[in-house]
């Protein structure tokens, strides 16, 4: 494989990176609104529980009693589904991970197969300047014994 390909497959590896990254991020987000927003759901639940304990030690009408509970029911199934949203989130940005390991781990197979490369181009260079080195110095030592 040419270096100009492993330079490419390494720069295409680095964009994949990219890219996983910044997905997971977008998840990261997507996931920070939506505990956001199950938090603000917990606090308006416990508020509006609050209001019906205040308003049934005041005295409430059957119907307006009716009314507060069916309302907290309701609360309830929301914050069932932004759960279940959380974690739906949660496993996307779990295999997202994956997907960004995978990817990682392939650029450092990329990166090592690159500096083993050139390892091995750099001993090639040495091994032939000691080549012409060695050829010199016995030319010179030829020189020196063999004239006159």
């Amino acid at each position: 494989m040419a270096n100009t390909s492993l330079k490419s497959l390494i720069d295409l590896a680095e964009n994949n990176i990219e890219q996983q990254t910044q997905r997971l991020q977008k998840l990261n987000g997507e996931r920070q609104q939506a505990d956001q927003q199950l938090n603000a759901l917990r606090q308006y639940r416990e508020d509006y529980s609050n209001r019906l304990l205040q308003a049934s030690q005041n005295g409430v009408s059957m119907s307006n009693y009716h009314n507060f509970y069916r309302f907290i029911g309701t609360l309830d199934q929301a914050i069932t589904q932004q759960n279940s949203l959380l974690e739906h989130i949660d496993q996307k940005i779990a295999a997202q991970q994956q997907q960004w390991f995978a990817a990682k781990q392939r650029l450092n197979a990329y990166q090592a197969l690159q500096d083993r490369r050139d390892t091995e181009q750099a001993q090639h260079r040495q091994r032939q300047e000691q080549r012409i080195n060695d050829e010199l110095s016995a030319a010179m030592h030829y020189r020196l014994h063999h004239t006159n």
